[in-house]
Formats: C-alpha cells, sequence, structure tokens
C-alpha cells in the first residue's frame, strides 16, 4: 500500500509531469483555453495511462524487446480510440472542443514514457497507481492553467460567468497561445518557489547538495544519510569529525 501511495504523491507533485518534467506540451498549451478542456484532456489521457500502464504490465514478459515501442503504440492506440469513442458518443460538446488531440493522445510521451520506464518492468498493480498518479498530476495541471487562463482571459470559470464585464474588462492575450505559456511559466516557478522554501528547513545554506563541496556541511551530511533521527547539530558534528579525521591521515 505505501508503495501504490508513493506512485501517487510521485506523479501528482514529485514528478508532476507539467511542472516539473515539463512533459505533453502540445495539449497543455493547445486546450487549455478553459478550465473544462484542461479537465477533460486531463482524465481522457488518465483513462488512457491507466489503461495502457496495465495491459502493458500485463503483458511486458510476453512482448520481445525487439518490437517493443510498436506494441506499445498499438495497445495505446487501441484505447485512445475506445477513449474517442465514448467522448464522441456522450460528451459530443467536450469531443469538438478537443478534437485533434484526442487522437494524439497515442503519442503523448508522458503515456509512451511511462509504458517503457515503469509499466514494462513492474506488476500491474503499482502499475495502475503510477499511471493513476500521472494522470491525475496531468489532470490537475491542464485544470489549474485552464482556470486561470479561462478567468483572466473571459472573466468565467468552468463557463458561468464570474467577473462581469461591467466591472471587470477581459485580457483576451491569456485565451490566445502567447497567454499559455505565460500561465504555464509563472505557475511553474510558483511551484519552484514553494519547493525551494521546503527546502531550506533540511539543509543550512539552502545550496544543492547533491553538488554541494562542503562536506562538513550539516544539511549535506543529513541528505546523505537520509536518518531524520539524526539531528541538525549531530550531523554537523559527525562531519565535522569525518573531515578532521581525513585531515589528519594525509
Amino acid at each position: 500500500m505505501n508503495k501504490c501511495l508513493e506512485r501517487l504523491y510521485n506523479g501528482i507533485i514529485k514528478e508532476n509531469p507539467t511542472f516539473v518534467l515539463v512533459l505533453g506540451m502540445c495539449p497543455t498549451l493547445a486546450v487549455t483555453t478553459s478550465a473544462i478542456n484542461g479537465l477533460g484532456m486531463g482524465l481522457s489521457t488518465t483513462a488512457v495511462l491507466v489503461m495502457s500502464n496495465m495491459m502493458i504490465s500485463m503483458l511486458r514478459k510476453i512482448i520481445p524487446d525487439s518490437v517493443r515501442m510498436p506494441a506499445f503504440i498499438v495497445v495505446v492506440a487501441s484505447f485512445v480510440t475506445i477513449v474517442q469513442f465514448l467522448l464522441e458518443g456522450f460528451v459530443p460538446s467536450l469531443y469538438a472542443s478537443l478534437g485533434l488531440y484526442i487522437p494524439l493522445i497515442v503519442v503523448n510521451c508522458i503515456i509512451l514514457g511511462r509504458a517503457e520506464s515503469y509499466a514494462s518492468k513492474n506488476p500491474v498493480i503499482p502499475s495502475f497507481f503510477d499511471g493513476l498518479g500521472m494522470g491525475l498530476g496531468f489532470t490537475v495541471s491542464l485544470t489549474c492553467i485552464g482556470m486561470v487562463r479561462e478567468l483572466l482571459g473571459s472573466g468565467a470559470l468552468f463557463g458561468i460567468q464570474i467577473l462581469p464585464e461591467s466591472i471587470y474588462t477581459p485580457i483576451t492575450i491569456f485565451v490566445l497561445a502567447p497567454g499559455a505559456f505565460f500561465v504555464l511559466s509563472f505557475l511553474t516557478a510558483l511551484q519552484n518557489k514553494v519547493k525551494m522554501k521546503k527546502g531550506k528547513k533540511i539543509t543550512e545554506c539552502g545550496a544543492d547538495c547533491a553538488s554541494c563541496g562542503n562536506k562538513s556541511c550539516a544539511g549535506h551530511f543529513f541528505n546523505m544519510t537520509g536518518d531524520p533521527s539524526v539531528s541538525i547539530e549531530e550531523a554537523a558534528k559527525t562531519a565535522e569529525k569525518k573531515t578532521t579525521d581525513s585531515a589528519n591521515k594525509e
């Protein structure tokens, strides 16, 4: 269960496909002119991602390595076709809004990337949660971008007029192509800012511990050990002692 929850957290927060990995930019920038479009695209991708991950995981020992990618594309294309027919039959307005970007889910790098890096190497249940986590992360990202663009560009939210035109002049650029880049960059920067603030609670210097050259840094030692029971003071003393012992040996 912990591993399943870890896969959900990984997809939604830690490795969010839009704000962290910066994958699937075509639908992200093209269909997020409204919140409902972003939500519809995200949920459609999530459905395909979950089903294709499960199927590829079940067939991982059967598919030969020589035809691995073509087989993945066939599996993904089958589920995309099912989702496309369902949207056309039950949600025709959303189907018309998303248009060409529904069949283009077949070549979405998020889906093929998860199939290659995770589903083809892991059991069905973890693969299911990996696809669900990545799909929900993609859905949240697209919905947030769509909400900001729709609110600023037309004063509406999910098709409901929130800001009357008598008190608010819509900023048209946000429902055009440049607006997608502005909103995406702003939300990505906002997430990075939040993550940087959280990182300062762990390290004293606030630097990147992976490339830090200061071996006596308490934060560096804490991150290297990964032991939450070690306090910053104890880590600093231990690191200082190691540095002194190394110097005496030389």
